[in-house]
C-alpha cells in the first residue's frame, strides 16, 4: 500500500531542522477583523498540526473543548502551571486585566513555542479563542499561523445581527451557520424577527393554531403573497409555504449560541405587523373579523391576556434579559373607529392614539420588568411617551435614538441609511431584486454609531450597533448569505473597535485575505464588481467640477477620459480628484491586470451648469422625511447616486413638485434637465409627466411644455430616467412642475440648466 506523507509532517520536519528558515518564509500578517486593539507583530510562526496539545485550567475545560472541536484538534487536557516555557502546545490560561473594565477584554501571545490564550472570564476567553481560529483561516497555509501580541477589548457592549425569518423562512442549520460566522467576527447579539405578517414561526403550546396555520400562507414568493389576497394557508395544504421552530429547536439554538459567546434576543411584534395573528384569533381585532387590519385592539382585555400567554411561554424559551416587541408602524386608522379602543383612551385619560399606543407599550414593559426582563422596541415606541426602563432601536435614522439618549433611555443604532443590509450593495440594475436603497460597504463602513450631538454623558445610553436583514426579496439561504457579506465584516468592526482606529483603506487592505476565510466557510459571499462609480461635485469658487472616481475593487488601475472617448491603456490613469470645467461627459473603465483588456466602460456627465447656486422657492414643500440636503438640493452641483437616501434626492410625499428656480442673470438657456427615480417597493414612482416653463421677469412665463412618463409603474426595479426639454431662449426663472399622480413618493435629482 503507498503511503503519502502529510503537509503537516513535512513542516515539522523542516521545523527540526532549521526553524529560522521555516520562519523567513513569506507569512500573512496579522490581518485581523474587527480590527484589534493593539497588534504587535513579530518575527516567525507557530506550527499548527493536527497533533498540537491544547492545555486549558479548570474554568476554561468546556470552552477549550469547543475549540479543539473547531480546530480539529485533540480534548484539551488539564493545565499545569509546570509546564515548560518550550514546550509546544496551546494555552488556555486565566488572567485578570487591570487597565479595563470590559469583560471581553482577552490577550493572544504567539510564539514559536506556544500559543497563549489569556482571559479573565469565559466571555474573554471566547473572544480569544475565536480571534485566534479566524487568524488560522486567514493563512494561507492553515498550519503557520504568525507570531505576534494581541490585546483587546470592545467599544461596544452590543453588536448584533439581526435576521427577518418571517417573510421568508431559514431552517436551523442556516442559522447555526450565520451564529458561526458571527463568533468568528465578535458580534455578540442574533436579534430573531420571529412574527409578523407574512408568517408566525415560533411554537406557543397555548395557541396551537399560530403554528398550525398563522404559520403558513398560500404563495412562496413574498411579492406574490403581498401583491395579491394576502391569505393564509394551513400545515399540510398542497399551496402551503412557511414553517416554525418547535421550541425545543429554539432552545437548542440558543444553547448553539451561548456557547459561542452569542446572546438570541427574540422579537414577537405588537401591536402592529400582526395580520397573520388576526387571521386566527379575530376576536383580537377591532373589527372582529379576520383579513381587515394589522393591529389587535388595544381596549380589548383579551389582547393583553394574549400577549402575556405568548411572551409567558417567549420567556421560557429565551433567557436574553431583552425581549423586542416590535412596536414600529402600527396603523391607527382602525383605534380611531373602535368603541373599545375610545373607551380605553377614556378611561385611561389618555390624549389620542399614540397614547393608547404608548399605554399598550407600557403595559408590556410592566408585564416584562415583573418577570425580570427589559422591553426592546423600535423607535416608534417613543411615540405618546415611553416607559423608564424600555431601550430603543433607532432604526429610522438616528432622530430616536437622539431623543431617547437625551431623554435618560439605552439606545441601539440600526439607522436604514447604514445598517439595512436588504438594501443594494451595488448598481440595482446589475443586481437581484431588493427592496431599495443602496448600500455599499464604504458607507457602512463610514458609519460612527455615536451621533455627534450627544454629550459625554448622554452617549453612555448608546449601547451598540446592530445590522437589520429583511427578508421580502431573500427567499434562499444563498442570497441570505451574498446579502449580508462582506458587509457584515465592516458591520463587527464599527461595533468592536474604537474610533480612532477607523480607516477605509486600513479595511479595505484587511479585507482582501477575508475573502480566502469566506470561501473556506462556504459563504456565497458579494463579489466586488469592476464597475466605477463616478461623481462630480461643484466648486463655485473656481466655478467648475471636481470629479471623483471610485472602485468596489481594491487599488484597480483606472483609465479615464474626459472627451467622451472611451478609455485605452494609453488613456490617463486615475490617481485623484480631476476639475473638470464646462461641459464634459467621463468616462472611466478598469484595466483588467489578466487579460490586459479594459473592463466595463462607465459614463458621467458633468457640468457646472447655469442653476448651481440659483434661488429655488417651493410652491409646494418638500418631505420633511427626505429633505437632502434642504432648500439647496436640487441646485448644489452634484447628483445623486442609486438611493433616495444618499442626501441628494429630494423627496416629495403624497403631492407633486413645484419649484420656482430664479437664475443669478438672465441668460441664454439651451436645455433643462431633471432625473427622477423610480422604485416600486418602497413606493417611488415617477411623475406622471413634468412640465417646464421659462420668463425673463418673473411674471411672463412661456407656455408649459410637458414630458410624458414612459416608465410603467409595474417595472420594479431601480430606473432613473432623465425629464429634458429643449429651450433655445433668455430666461432667468424658470419653473418645473411634477405630477405625483400616484400619490406616493417623488424623489428629483439636481435641475440641470445648459
Amino acid at each position: 500500500m503507498k503511503r503519502t506523507i502529510q503537509p503537516a509532517l513535512i513542516l515539522f520536519f523542516l521545523y527540526c531542522i532549521n526553524p529560522v528558515a521555516l520562519f523567513s518564509q513569506d507569512l500573512q500578517r496579522i490581518n485581523l477583523v474587527p480590527q484589534p486593539q493593539v497588534v504587535v507583530e513579530k518575527k516567525g510562526s507557530f506550527l499548527w498540526s493536527e497533533n498540537t496539545p491544547v492545555y486549558a485550567e479548570p474554568v476554561f475545560q468546556e470552552l477549550a473543548k469547543l475549540f479543539a472541536m473547531q480546530a480539529s484538534l485533540s480534548l484539551p487536557r488539564p493545565y499545569n502551571r509546570n509546564l515548560k516555557s518550550n514546550t509546544h502546545c496551546i494555552i488556555f490560561r486565566k488572567q485578570k486585566f487591570t487597565d479595563t473594565s470590559s469583560a471581553e477584554a482577552y490577550k493572544l501571545v504567539i510564539t514559536p513555542q506556544q500559543v497563549q490564550i489569556l482571559a479573565a472570564n469565559e466571555q474573554g476567553m471566547l473572544r480569544a479563542m475565536f480571534t485566534l481560529l479566524q487568524l488560522q483561516l486567514l493563512q494561507t497555509e492553515k498550519t503557520l499561523v504568525p507570531c505576534g501580541e494581541i490585546t483587546d477589548a470592545p467599544r461596544f457592549l452590543y453588536r448584533g445581527l439581526h435576521l427577518d425569518v418571517s417573510r421568508n423562512f431559514f431552517p436551523i442549520p442556516v442559522l447555526e451557520k450565520l451564529l458561526d460566522m458571527m463568533a468568528l467576527y465578535k458580534l455578540n447579539t442574533f436579534h430573531w424577527h420571529l412574527t409578523d405578517g407574512p408568517g408566525w414561526r415560533l411554537e406557543i403550546k397555548k395557541y396551537p393554531q399560530l403554528t398550525k396555520k398563522a404559520a403558513w400562507r398560500t404563495k412562496n414568493s413574498w411579492k406574490e403573497w403581498w401583491n395579491s389576497d394576502r391569505l393564509y394557508s394551513a400545515e399540510g395544504a398542497a399551496d402551503a409555504y412557511g414553517g416554525y421552530y418547535t421550541q425545543e429547536e429554539a432552545k437548542e439554538l440558543v444553547s448553539y449560541a451561548a456557547k459561542r459567546g452569542i446572546t438570541i434576543i427574540p422579537e414577537i411584534e405588537m401591536p402592529g405587523h400582526s395580520e397573520e395573528v388576526l387571521a386566527v384569533f379575530p376576536n383580537l381585532a377591532c373589527s372582529g373579523k379576520p383579513y381587515t387590519q394589522s393591529e389587535f385592539c388595544i381596549g380589548n382585555d383579551s389582547t393583553f391576556l394574549f400577549m402575556e400567554d405568548v411572551l409567558t411561554e417567549v420567556m421560557q424559551v429565551f433567557p436574553s434579559s431583552y425581549i423586542h416587541i416590535g412596536g414600529d408602524e402600527a396603523g391607527k386608522e382602525s383605534w380611531k373607529n373602535c368603541p373599545k379602543c375610545q373607551a380605553r383612551i377614556s378611561s385611561e385619560n389618555l390624549k389620542d392614539e399614540h397614547e393608547l399606543q404608548s399605554y399598550a407599550i407600557k403595559r408590556m414593559d410592566k408585564f416584562l420588568s415583573d418577570h425580570g426582563r427589559k422591553l426592546l422596541g423600535w423607535d416608534e415606541i417613543l411615540e405618546g411617551g415611553l416607559s423608564p426602563g424600555a431601550t430603543v432601536m433607532s432604526w429610522r435614522g438616528e432622530a430616536g435614538g437622539i431623543a431617547a439618549a437625551k431623554a435618560g433611555h439605552d439606545v441601539i443604532m440600526t439607522p436604514g441609511g447604514y445598517c439595512y443590509f436588504d438594501n443594494y450593495q451595488s448598481n440595482p440594475a446589475t443586481q437581484p431584486e431588493a427592496i431599495g436603497g443602496y448600500l455599499p460597504i464604504s458607507k457602512v463602513y463610514s458609519y460612527d454609531p455615536v451621533p455627534a450631538e450627544l454629550t459625554a454623558d448622554e452617549a453612555r445610553h448608546i449601547l451598540g450597533v446592530q445590522a437589520n436583514t429583511w427578508t421580502e426579496y431573500i427567499p434562499t439561504a444563498e442570497h441570505l448569505e451574498y446579502m449580508i457579506f462582506p458587509r457584515f465584516l465592516a458591520l463587527a468592526e464599527i461595533g468592536w473597535s474604537s474610533k480612532n482606529q477607523k480607516d477605509w483603506t486600513n479595511f479595505q487592505g484587511r479585507l482582501q485575505q477575508h475573502y480566502l476565510l469566506l470561501q473556506r466557510k462556504s459563504i456565497n459571499y458579494y463579489r466586488p464588481q469592476p464597475t466605477l462609480e463616478i461623481n462630480s461635485v461643484a466648486d463655485t469658487v473656481s466655478r467648475l467640477s471636481r470629479v471623483s472616481i471610485s472602485s468596489e475593487q481594491y487599488k484597480p488601475e483606472i483609465h479615464f477620459t474626459t472627451n467622451g472617448s472611451d478609455p485605452v491603456k494609453s488613456s490617463p490613469i486615475y490617481m485623484g480628484p480631476v476639475d473638470v470645467k464646462g461641459i464634459a461627459t467621463i468616462k472611466a473603465a478598469i484595466l483588467n491586470p489578466v487579460t490586459g483588456k479594459m473592463g466595463p466602460v462607465m459614463a458621467h456627465q458633468t457640468a457646472y451648469h447655469k442653476a448651481i447656486g440659483a434661488q429655488i422657492t417651493y410652491n409646494l414643500p418638500f418631505s420633511n422625511s427626505y429633505p437632502a440636503q434642504q432648500e439647496y438640493t436640487l441646485v448644489n452641483g452634484q447628483t445623486g447616486s442609486f438611493t433616495y437616501g444618499d442626501g441628494q434626492w429630494q423627496g416629495f410625499e403624497g403631492i407633486d413638485m413645484d419649484i420656482t428656480l430664479e437664475l443669478k442673470q438672465l441668460t441664454d438657456v439651451k436645455k433643462i434637465a431633471v432625473n427622477f427615480m423610480q422604485i416600486t417597493g418602497p413606493g417611488v414612482f415617477m411623475p406622471n409627466y413634468v412640465e417646464y416653463s421659462w420668463s425673463k421677469n418673473g411674471k411672463d412665463y412661456s407656455a408649459p411644455v410637458r414630458i410624458m412618463n414612459t416608465v410603467p409603474d409595474t417595472e420594479s426595479k431601480l430606473v432613473i430616467k432623465p425629464f429634458e426639454v429643449m429651450v433655445n431662449r433668455q430666461a432667468k426663472y424658470i419653473r418645473i412642475k411634477a405630477q405625483n399622480d400616484k400619490h406616493g413618493f417623488l424623489f428629483a435629482d439636481e435641475v440641470l440648466v445648459y
